[in-house]
């Protein structure tokens, strides 16, 4: 896996970018947008970029898909098998996307939230891998250690549940911080207030379970509180609340502070 060829320009390509081009040699970079393409071709030194699927180089050892989900398909059938091995980096779109396609194939999926403009450092990050055979398998494992120390063969049904759990650890925490935000700024708080709180939240999972972590006026059982919060919210931050405090009441964490 010494010559790599880039597919996409996105949240997950640009991270993957800097990691590939400190570790291998990064052949190609593609971008529906060949602007795209260049300015993060030229961002890691990368030699060429192309908007033409048509136009990927032929003698790379993999290629690396990392674009939308419902692209996946479209560029597996836009370019003609050549022999390497070609993969993606979504979690939850199956590796029978490759299917009647690729010889080789796989998956290399890093559980990670990812933005174009910051790019994340990969060491830590924990890749999931998948192979259509044990060699296919090997050198999407190969792969995965160039760029982190953490890679786990995982298949596509253990994907998509490490998919589902990743959206309520991430898309979903995100969210209820985004709806933290609109209480205070809209009464002249800041948000930034919240930020050793929430750092010291993430920070205890190192060393207990997110069941033994559990504080606040649901773990306690204090109705009083509880209804107090839901007398001041209305609409879908009452039903977001009352849905939470009802989630976290029923796995009856005052029991275990009783003990």
């Amino acid at each position: 896996m010494k010559r790599v060829v880039l597919i996409g320009s996105g949240n997950v390509a640009t991270s993957l970018a800097h990691g590939l081009a400190s570790r291998c040699e990064l052949a190609q970079v593609y971008s529906r947008r060949l602007s795209h393409a260049r300015a993060l071709a030229e961002a890691v030194g990368c030699p060429a970029a192309t908007d033409d699927l048509g136009a990927l180089v032929p003698d790379a050892d993999a290629y690396i898909i990392a674009v939308s989900d419902d692209a996946i398909a479209q560029v597996v059938s836009a370019v003609a098998d050549n022999g390497a091995l070609w993969l993606h980096t979504s979690g939850s779109t199956p590796i029978d996307v490759f299917c009647g396609h690729r010889q080789r194939c796989g998956v290399l999926w890093p559980m990670q939230s990812f933005s174009r403009e910051v790019v994340t450092p990969l060491d830590d990050v924990y890749f999931f891998a998948e192979g259509n055979d044990e060699a296919a398998l090997h050198d999407v494992t190969e792969l995965g250690q160039m760029l982190s120390r953490h890679v786990t063969a995982a298949d596509s049904d253990q994907r998509r549940w490490l998919h589902l759990a990743s959206v309520f650890s991430c898309n979903f925490a995100n969210h209820l911080w985004a709806l933290a935000d609109e209480l205070l700024s809209a009464r002249g708080l800041p948000f930034e207030a919240l930020l050793p709180l929430i750092r010291t939240t993430v920070d205890k999972l190192d060393r207990l379970t997110p069941a033994q972590s559990q504080t606040g006026p649901a773990a306690r059982g204090d109705r009083r509180i509880i209804d107090s919060h839901l007398a001041m919210l209305d609409g879908e931050k009452r039903d977001i609340y009352r849905l939470l405090t009802e989630s976290i009441i029923k796995r009856n964490p005052q029991d275990k502070n009783a003990q």
